[in-house]
């Protein structure tokens, strides 16, 4: 079952705090961080992965040392609007490793995608051999990134209202 926002308490939410800046952070100093002992602390954060307040661990790895450092946000217009050209169309962007993200947005074009790729050369094939023959593409509009002003995983944690 999932928890809502409004039963986290505010321990549960700097235990949250804390593990978005550092998943490995040790349940001792996870529960000295947030005024616990780590019996009480670990059976917190365990509740709340078993309710999946929290989804998982990761590492953030350096793109750059992956040949992927060349991020590229593609505005998507299918051909149709029906739910099977939809499907088709997430089954398929879904296997493609170089996609990151993939929403269904609403507005003047389909889906948003953000991709990884080494560079723009490797920008060009993906887009003329992999994004084109996707199912039910009708147009794509790319937007290749100059800049990272800002990135984070981080979801807002508010204290409770």
């Amino acid at each position: 079952m999932k928890r809502r926002a409004s039963e986290l308490s505010t321990i549960d939410r700097n235990i949250l705090r804390v593990l978005q800046k550092n998943g490995r952070t040790s349940y001792a100093e996870l529960a000295r961080q947030v005024g616990l002992t780590a019996t009480p602390c670990v059976e917190r954060v365990k509740k709340m992965e078993s309710d999946g307040v929290i989804q998982g661990y990761t590492a953030l790895i350096n793109p750059e040392y992956l040949d992927a450092a060349l991020v590229v946000f593609v505005q998507i217009r299918l051909n149709r609007s029906a739910q099977d050209a939809f499907e088709e169309f997430r089954n398929a962007v879904s296997a493609l490793p170089e996609v990151q993200e993939c929403y269904l947005v609403s507005g003047n074009f389909d889906y948003l995608i953000k991709a990884r790729v080494a560079d723009m050369s490797a920008y060009r094939k993906f887009y003329g051999e992999t994004l084109l023959t996707l199912p039910e593409v009708q147009e794509c509009t790319s937007y290749v990134v100059m800049e990272q002003v800002k990135e984070t995983l981080e979801v807002p944690v508010h204290y409770n209202r």
